[in-house]
């Protein structure tokens, strides 16, 4: 299987394609169909195996999909929140994010060291937020489960 294969758009193929990857791994293959269709996804994997770009390629395909609506003061709305245990994942999700996104139309707004200022002016804003929190030792490796919306 190639990452063309799972339906992402080819901004998004070729970013992959140039930070050097062809094949996506299981948890890629089983959770980027699903994060594309709007289901849930809750996915357990090993560090390194792909689990940022498995969330994060179907998400910036759809934020890709559809204008960015705007609040009443004309400003653009947030429409995608990611929440992550620690500053350095934050920071590693970040430069992902912007990786992979870098041949789309999108404005990523959003440093580290400014998201505590900004998160109380996100109120009112649309987001949907994912979180990674350390598992269990006893779940296993890799799961993976998408629940249509």
């Amino acid at each position: 299987m190639k990452f063309t294969d799972l339906g992402l758009i080819e901004p998004l193929v070729r970013a992959v394609h140039d930070h050097g990857y062809e094949t996506p791994t299981p948890i890629q293959a089983q959770a980027i169909p699903a994060v594309l269709t709007g289901g849930d996804l809750l996915a357990g994997a090993q560090t390194g195996t792909g689990k940022t770009a498995g969330f994060a390629l179907p998400m910036l395909q759809r934020l890709q999909a559809q204008a960015a609506p705007r609040d009443a003061r004309g400003r653009i709305a947030i429409r995608a929140l990611i929440l992550t245990p620690t500053r350095e994942l934050a920071a590693q999700v970040e430069e992902s994010v912007r990786t992979y996104g870098k041949h789309l139309a999108l404005q990523q707004h959003g440093d580290v060291r400014r998201r505590r200022h900004a998160a109380a002016d996100r109120q009112a804003a649309s987001a949907a937020s994912t979180s990674w929190w350390p598992r269990p030792a006893a779940c296993s490796t890799t799961t993976a489960s998408a629940r249509s919306t």
